[in-house]
């Protein structure tokens, strides 16, 4: 009690003698709120240079060093140490908000008491603190990472040595507690991580950085190398091929029928393909080679080709045609049957999207905002980008077809229907067993509740007269 009386009698006394001079209540008073002035602005500066270091990416501060930019060198020097650099600020900013707080009360208690003018203290002082100590220097450091980081370097140099007894204390103390309780003491990592890249280019999409198509392509980049051979490759039945004893002639026609310019060539079955032949070579060796045309046969040209397992990932395979120098692979299963084929095109797709010959329809045809037209081999995870849905993908079925042959449980006819969570999916066409086309429409609350009531309960169920057929 009596210590607080005293207290309050040195502060509300009319004079105030500091270091032998005399000064006034009024004297006292602008130095003291010139001096919190600048502390706040301090302040600022200490906590703008948290964000400013801490946020301006390793690689970023890489390129600005190689080029030469001013002071880039002396960021990469203070980022080098990161605990020294967090040190250093926290004990500047720690030091200067204490201060503030203290000359803030000792000024309000001398004109409003002391327990009135801690209050206004505590509460003003937060107050300018959270604004213009934190708020305003840290937004304006998030938006001029770069230009603010070389600005603050020199003055957190200068504080460095200024503080350095207190900042090796600190610093050497922060360490030691670390390894107590079992802490690495990381604080930055060394470059940007996978997840993160993804959040900047979701986040690009969204604030227009990016445009749609090539939000697509990078987004497709990193599905790369979780993609296996089944989902890109072209599947058995879809194959053209050409047995080994079939003529130059049978060969070149079969390329110029399908289209393509190399196909697999075949000895019994196409579970023993024996490699490719390419139409430039068959031309070339027929018209313009040195053997006889009734003397050249198809397997003086086969070339030899790769045979991959179905769960191999893609960007391996990218690789190892590259170094191999070939165009096409054979797909097998675990029991070494041929299950399709693979080429660099079908790869490259995978990045830049679908590649379309002339007369080849899309694999998605937009109808309306709701409706679109798939193509029965369309993967189901690039049916659900396209039309913002969840249809499941399971180990026995990756594409659309596959999804609606896994609903139904057997053979479907054109016409029949299914629905699933919200979509309905039409068959529109069949050919043999195998379903080319399906129409998927979302639909509208009222049409789910009403395919609800008439029983259709999640997409088992086709229509009523085909289910009994």
């Amino acid at each position: 009690m009596a210590l607080s009386l005293l207290f309050e009698a040195v502060l509300t006394a009319p004079e105030l003698s500091v270091v032998g001079l005399e000064l006034e209540d009024s004297t006292i008073t602008i130095l003291g709120v010139v001096a919190v002035t600048v502390l706040i602005l301090l302040s600022g500066f200490f906590s703008s240079s948290e964000i400013a270091m801490f946020n301006l990416p390793k690689h970023r501060l890489e390129g600005m060093v190689e080029d030469g930019i001013k002071d880039a060198a002396l960021v990469k020097e203070l980022k080098d140490d990161p605990h020294r650099l967090l040190v250093t600020i926290l004990v500047g900013n720690n030091i200067v908000n204490i201060a503030m707080s203290s000359i803030a009360t000792a000024i309000l208690s001398m004109h409003f008491g002391g327990l009135v003018g801690v209050l206004l203290a505590t509460f003003g002082i937060t107050a300018l603190v959270l604004l213009f100590g934190e708020s305003v220097p840290k937004s304006y450091a998030v938006e001029n990472t770069d230009s603010w980081s070389r600005r603050i370097a020199k003055p957190l140099k200068a504080t460095e040595y200024l503080l350095f007894p207190l900042i090796v204390l600190f610093d050497y103390l922060t360490r030691q507690v670390n390894k107590l309780i079992g802490s690495t003491g990381a604080i930055e990592s060394p470059y940007v991580t996978r997840d993160e890249i993804q959040e900047m280019i979701e986040s690009g999409e969204r604030e227009g950085v990016l445009e749609e198509e090539e939000h697509e392509m990078l987004t497709r980049i990193f599905r790369f190398n979780n993609t296996i051979v089944k989902e890109v490759m072209t599947p058995r039945l879809d194959m053209t091929a050409v047995p080994k004893d079939a003529s130059i002639d049978e060969a070149i026609e079969t390329c110029i029928q399908s289209g393509h310019a190399r196909i697999p060539v075949y000895e019994g079955s196409l579970d023993n393909v024996q490699g490719v032949v390419h139409i430039r070579d068959l031309v070339r060796d027929l018209n313009y080679g040195e053997t006889e045309a009734e003397d050249l046969e198809l397997a003086d040209l086969i070339q030899p080709t790769l045979h991959v397992p179905e769960s191999k990932n893609v960007d391996e395979l990218l690789t190892e045609m590259r170094e191999n120098r070939m165009h096409m692979a054979i797909v097998i299963d675990e029991f070494g049957t041929t299950e399709g084929l693979v080429t660099m095109e079908d790869m490259v797709e995978e990045i830049i999207g679908e590649i379309l010959e002339g007369g080849e329809e899309q694999p998605i045809e937009e109808i309306d905002d709701r409706t679109v037209l798939v193509r029965g081999e369309v993967n189901i995870e690039d049916v659900n980008e396209a039309m913002e849905i969840d249809l499941p993908e399971g180990e026995e079925f990756e594409t659309l077809a596959g999804f609606i042959f896994n609903r139904a449980g057997r053979l479907v006819e054109e016409g029949e229907e299914i629905t699933y969570d919200g979509v309905r999916i039409t068959v529109e066409d069949v050919e043999n067993t195998r379903i080319m086309m399906a129409r998927l429409r979302k639909l509208e609350d009222m049409d789910t509740e009403t395919s609800a009531e008439n029983g259709e309960d999640g997409g088992t169920n086709g229509t009523a007269d085909q289910q009994n057929g």
